[in-house]
């Protein structure tokens, strides 16, 4: 068994932009958990949104980052499915699965969500070197996946809900993708991974337009996205789907008017400013606008399935540098102005 020490790093979140490395103690492990050297964290958009532009979202104090990966050091006495040098990742937190929505199979809407299991005031993220864990909550890395794609299964889990609720990769449609951010172009990956050879993807950022189309999307920036100017004509070449990732209000907007009649809008990034949509658009051409938030059912498993496969591009959804713990100001800085167009992970050891 390892030897593991009593105090450990851990990036420490205050304020806009102030982040501190400090000493925390290492995580004591229950019956059963397990305690977990942390691999890889990435940098997620709710993480920039912490620490870069919105003051107070988080608790000052908190120790933040959910996309890891990491290697199995301790486990609880009542443990038995896992044993230390075990790779994993952290699966989704539990839900009831008593309410209709889980036994419907659609358990982000479960009614208990936020309130299944215990208290979560010792809850302490993966910026820092150890975490631990329910073992009941473990997924195994498969062979041949390195910790550090590995640590792409949360966002990846979250772009498979959203082409879950587009309606499955079909490679008969036309996908525009808003916003080339993580979750957009894991978005393209998975549609490519999934036969779909007509993915367009509507980007500000050069960088960003420039790792999609190395994806193999085609490319576009916003103000190329012409709208009709009558709500009941269709742009000239209408999307089936729209994936938007951005949270943006504009970009909600300008994907309600590149689709097709009957075509889908799937709200799958989250921001601040609501959109003003045109209800006469909508109800002319019968469009239909729903929301995406978190995961299927098995979309971890099958986001490390898709990961694992060989049909997705792993190299190029990462940063290839690693991210100190003092380097996450600065890195979260980046992404959200667009300097780093991969996802950054973090390396707390």
């Amino acid at each position: 068994m390892p030897e593991i020490p009593d105090h450990m790093p851990a990036a420490v979140l205050y304020g806009i932009r102030d982040v501190q490395v400090e000493t925390r103690p290492v995580p004591v492990v229950g019956p059963d958990e397990v305690l977990l050297e942390v691999g890889y964290c990435g940098i997620c958009g709710s993480d920039i949104h912490f620490i870069v532009e919105w003051p107070g979202a988080a608790k000052p104090g908190s120790i933040e980052g959910h996309e890891f990966s990491g290697t199995i050091v301790a486990v609880g006495d009542a443990v038995r499915e896992w044993q230390v040098g075990d790779a994993v990742v952290g699966g989704p937190s539990p839900r009831c699965g008593r309410c209709r929505f889980c036994l419907d199979q659609r358990p982000s809407l479960c009614v208990e969500r936020g309130k299944v299991g215990a208290d979560d005031s010792d809850w302490q993220g993966a910026f820092a070197r150890y975490k631990k864990m329910p073992a009941a909550q473990l997924l195994r890395v498969p062979d041949g996946l390195d910790l550090k794609h590995a640590a792409l299964v949360e966002p990846m889990a979250v772009s498979l809900h959203g082409i879950t609720r587009a309606g499955g990769a079909d490679p008969t449609k036309r996908y525009l993708v808003t916003g080339g951010g993580p979750i957009g172009f894991l978005s393209v990956a998975a549609l490519l991974a999934g036969g779909v050879t007509d993915v367009v993807v509507s980007e500000p950022h050069e960088g960003r337009r420039a790792l999609c189309a190395r994806i193999g999307a085609r490319v576009v920036t916003p103000d190329e996205l012409v709208a009709p100017s009558m709500p009941h004509d269709v742009a000239d070449e209408p999307f089936d789907i729209v994936l938007e990732c951005s949270g943006h209000r504009e970009a909600m907007e300008s994907g309600l008017a590149q689709l097709r009649r009957g075509g889908r809008l799937v709200l799958v990034g989250a921001g601040i400013r609501p959109p003003r949509f045109d209800p006469n658009r909508i109800l002319l051409n019968e469009l239909e606008i729903t929301g995406a938030f978190v995961y299927d059912h098995d979309g971890f498993p099958r986001a490390l399935e898709l990961l694992a496969s060989g049909r997705v591009p792993l190299e190029l959804l990462v940063e290839p540098d690693d991210i100190p713990l003092d380097g996450i100001v600065q890195a979260s800085v980046d992404l959200f102005e667009g300097r780093r167009p991969a996802k950054a992970m973090v390396v707390p050891r």
